[in-house]
C-alpha cells in the first residue's frame, strides 16, 4: 500500500539492543535480573526530526524478553517506512495485532519513539502532549529482596539522598517472617519513611494474613500493599483490604483497559500501578481513564528502565495529573547511563519542567 509523504512521516526506524549493567542484581518475589536486557528504538521522520523509545522487558514479571521485542519491533521496520508517525494510535493498533499482547514493551517503545519525534518536531513536550497538568512526582526507591542487613543499608543509602518514600519488595522464598525482619530493619534505619509493600503477585493469602498480622504487632501502617496476591485472584485483594484496612494497589493484575474494568467491578483494590510498558502508551491512557472514572488511584511505575523510558512515563504521568504514588527510580541502579537529559530528581522529587520538546532525552554524543 503507497501513502502520501507528509511532514510527520516515517523514513525509517533502527532497532538495536540495549545492555544496561545493574549495579547490583535486582531482585523480587519471582526472580532478579543483573542486566537490565533492554532495546532502543529509533525513528527517522522526512524532516530529519528523531525521536527515541526504550522497551524493558522483565521476564519475571510477564514473560516477555530482549529477543521477543527485538523480534518484533525489527519486523515491524518492514512496514513503518512511509507511514504517517502522527497517526501513531493506528500504527500501535497493527503493531499489536502483529506482536500479541506478550509484546507490551516493543509497543510503547515504538510509541515512545514516534511520539518524541512527533513533540520535538512540534516544538513541545511530551508532558505537555499527555494534557500539561503537572511537571513534578515524588518517587520512592526501591528495598529489593536480600537480607535484613542489606535493607537496613539500602534503607539508610535511600534517607541519604534525600528520598523519602521507600518501597520494599516481599514475598522471598524464606517467608512471611524473613519479610518482616526486613521490613524492622528498613524502619529502624528510616522512622517515619512512608512504606510501599510490593510482593509482584508471589504471596499467598495465607502468608499475606501472616504479614499483616506481623505488621499489626510491630505497630506498622504501610502506605500502599502493591499486588501481593496472584494476579487472577480478585476476591483476595478486596479482602486484604476490607480486613487489613490499608490500601491495595493492582500491578500484574492490570495491564489493559479490560483488566482495570475487573479489577473495578470487582472492587478489588483502591489503586491502580500503570507501567507503560505492560500495553503500550495507548493502552495505558485508556487504564487511566477506567481508573479515574472509578475513583480508583493512580501510581505510575515501570521495569528496569534507563532514564528514556523513566521520563517517558514521568511526563505521563505528571502531565496527565491525578497519580498519588510513583516509583521511578530505576535509573538509580544502572551501572551507566548511555542517555543525557530526563528527568531531574533532587532528593525524591522529580521534575520535567524544563524539558521543551520531546521526552528530552538523547543519546550520549549528540546535541541537546
Amino acid at each position: 500500500m503507497a501513502f502520501a509523504l507528509q511532514p510527520t512521516s516515517i523514513e525509517s526506524v533502527g532497532v538495536e539492543p540495549l545492555d544496561i549493567p545493574l549495579l547490583e542484581p535486582f531482585g523480587i518475589s519471582k526472580g532478579s535480573l543483573g542486566l537490565a536486557a533492554n532495546v532502543l528504538v529509533t525513528v527517522k521522520l522526512v524532516d530529519g526530526t528523531m525521536g527515541y523509545g526504550e522497551a524493558a522487558p522483565f521476564p519475571a514479571y510477564n514473560g516477555e524478553t530482549q529477543d521477543d521485542s527485538l523480534r518484533a519491533l525489527l519486523s515491524a521496520t518492514n512496514w513503518l517506512a512511509g507511514r504517517d508517525a502522527a497517526n501513531w494510535r493506528e500504527i500501535a493498533a497493527e503493531f499489536r495485532a502483529a506482536a500479541g499482547p506478550s509484546c507490551g514493551s516493543a509497543l510503547c517503545a515504538l510509541e515512545t519513539a514516534l511520539l518524541d519525534a512527533l513533540t520535538r518536531q512540534r516544538g513541545t513536550s511530551l508532558w505537555q502532549f499527555f494534557g500539561g497538568e503537572g511537571t513534578e512526582l515524588e518517587t520512592d526507591m526501591t528495598v529489593t529482596t536480600g537480607s535484613v542487613e542489606g535493607a537496613k543499608a539500602a534503607a539508610l543509602a535511600i534517607r541519604a539522598r534525600g528520598i523519602r518514600v521507600i518501597k520494599a519488595k516481599v514475598g522471598g522464598a524464606a517467608g512471611p517472617s524473613a519479610d518482616l525482619e526486613r521490613i524492622g530493619a528498613i524502619l529502624e534505619a528510616a522512622p517515619g519513611s512512608p512504606l510501599i509493600l510490593d510482593g509482584n503477585a508471589g504471596i499467598s493469602r495465607d502468608e499475606a494474613r501472616l504479614l499483616v498480622s506481623g505488621l499489626r504487632k510491630m505497630g506498622v501502617t504501610p502506605a500502599l500493599l502493591e499486588q501481593w496476591l496472584p494476579k487472577e485472584d480478585m476476591e483476595g485483594m478486596r479482602l486484604l483490604g476490607l480486613e487489613s484496612g490499608w490500601a491495595v494497589a493492582a500491578d500484574e493484575s492490570v495491564s489493559t483497559a479490560a483488566d482495570a474494568r475487573r479489577v473495578s467491578e470487582h472492587r478489588s483494590v483502591s489503586h491502580i500501578n500503570i507501567k507503560l510498558m505492560k500495553a503500550g502508551i495507548a493502552e495505558a491512557l485508556e487504564v487511566a481513564a477506567v481508573a479515574k472514572e472509578a475513583g480508583i488511584g493512580l501510581m505510575i511505575g515501570g521495569n528496569i528502565e534507563s532514564i528514556l523510558a523513566m521520563t517517558a512515563s514521568a511526563c505521563f504521568a505528571a502531565g496527565l495529573g491525578g497519580f498519588e504514588f510513583a516509583d521511578l527510580d530505576t535509573p538509580l541502579f544502572l551501572a551507566e547511563s548511555p542517555f543525557q537529559g530526563g528527568y531531574i530528581l533532587e532528593g525524591g522529587r522529580i521534575s520535567v519542567a524544563h524539558i521543551g520538546a520531546g521526552h528530552g532525552v538523547l543519546p550520549l554524543g549528540l546535541l541537546l
